[in-house]
This record gives structure tokens, C-alpha cells and sequence, in this order.
């Protein structure tokens, strides 16, 4: 039930900045693009997915079935990986409807199709990916305590910082000429880069490698059961 809803939040929010509220609608900016989709939709996964991952491993451990899980024949991966792409599966579901839209703008382009298609579905890429990565830091931030919310806020915080912490904190001027550099750890940097339509390797292997990292990380804390 929380999937549902979940998604159903998602669909709406998403809708309502798109073609209703005044400040981002589409209709009311005079191009053919879903730029507002996709500055808006970042900020709307740190807290959505979040709601979704929360329960993989905390209620597990809250209702005392993990024993009963970790004694199945599976390793700590499949487990991890089990919760993680069905996670990630709701996610990629919640995306696909938003694909009315970009129909929607290509009908209304002038002429029709005028329309960015390439960066419209590097961004796709981009937020897929981005999904990813945030469904992996929130199976992280549950498998580290019993408590969904305090999962929850843990994972809401760890994908601010890693999307947008990180470049306000490049943006300093006491950094000097490595501000770039340290942007480029941010998710948000890639993110743009795929954005313009570009699909650079070097950007989806950062995100595979966030993603390795955090899943890993959730490996560690399972695998602590042992010591």
C-alpha cells in the first residue's frame, strides 16, 4: 500500500509543478521542453524513495523476522539485491507514466516535434539512474536501524548532501581552483551532464560506482552479524 501511494504522491506532485502552478508550468514558460520535470523530480525522490526503502530492512528487524530470513538459503547479496530491485522496480514504474508528457509536448511543439528528444531522454537516463542511487542509500539507511523513520531521515539526509550538500559546499570560495573538482563529486554535476542529452560514460560510471559503494556498505552491516 505504501508503493501506491507513494507513486500516486509522485504522479501528482509531479503534475501539479508541470502543467498547473503558475512558476513552472509548462504552458505558461512558451517552450517545448519538461525542463521543470526534471529539476523538480530530483527533489521529489529524496523524500519518496526514501518512504519506499525505509521498510526493506527496518521492519524486518522490528518484527524479528530477519532471523527467519537469514537463515533461508541465500547469500547476504541476493538478499540485498532482492529488496533492492524491487525497490528500485517501483521506482522505474513511477517514472513510466511521465512519458504522457513528453508525448504531450511533442504534440504541442511549433512545428510539432520540436522538441529537445536527446536531452529529454539522457534526462531519463539521468533520473533512472539517479533513482538508483537513492534506492541504494535508502536499503543502506534501513539495515542500520530497527526504526523506519529514523531510516527514513537518514536516507533523506544522505541524498541531499550527496546531491545538492556537495555542490553548495564546492560553491565556497575558500576552495579556490579545486571547487571543481570537489563539484564533480556531487550527484547533482553528472546528473546535468546526461541532462543535455550526452550519455558520457564517465557520468553512468559514477553512478554505478555510488551504487556499488552503498550496497556494499549495506553487505558490511549485514555481514556484522557474524563478528
Amino acid at each position: 500500500m505504501v508503493a501506491y501511494l507513494v507513486i500516486i504522491i509522485f504522479l501528482t506532485a509531479v503534475g501539479l509543478f508541470v502543467w498547473v502552478f503558475p512558476d513552472t508550468n509548462v504552458l505558461d514558460y512558451g517552450f517545448a521542453d519538461l525542463s521543470s520535470l526534471f529539476s523538480l523530480a530530483p527533489y521529489i525522490f529524496m523524500f519518496l524513495i526514501p518512504a519506499i526503502t525505509m521498510r526493506t530492512f527496518a521492519e524486518e528487524k522490528k518484527t524479528g523476522t530477519m532471523e527467519l530470513l537469514l537463515t533461508k538459503p541465500l547469500t547476504d547479496w541476493d538478499i540485498i539485491l532482492g529488496k533492492y530491485l524491487s525497490s528500485l522496480f517501483l521506482v522505474v514504474i513511477a517514472l513510466l507514466p511521465t512519458l504522457i508528457y513528453y508525448y504531450a509536448i511533442y504534440q504541442l511543439g511549433n512545428p510539432k516535434g520540436n522538441v529537445d528528444s536527446a536531452g529529454v531522454f539522457g534526462s531519463y537516463i539521468g533520473l533512472i539512474l539517479l533513482g538508483a542511487v537513492f534506492t541504494a542509500i535508502g536499503t543502506f539507511a534501513s539495515s542500520i536501524s530497527e526504526n523506519q523513520i529514523v531510516s527514513f531521515v537518514i536516507a533523506v539526509f544522505l541524498c541531499f548532501l550527496l546531491y545538492a550538500g556537495i555542490s553548495a559546499l564546492a560553491s565556497l570560495v575558500i576552495w579556490g581552483g579545486a571547487a571543481y573538482v570537489i563539484s564533480q563529486l556531487g550527484l547533482d554535476y553528472h546528473y546535468n551532464a546526461l541532462s543535455k542529452g550526452l550519455i558520457d560514460s564517465r557520468n553512468v560510471l559514477y553512478f554505478l560506482s555510488v551504487i556499488f559503494v552503498a550496497l556494499s556498505a549495506t553487505k558490511l552491516v549485514l555481514g556484522s552479524r557474524k563478528w
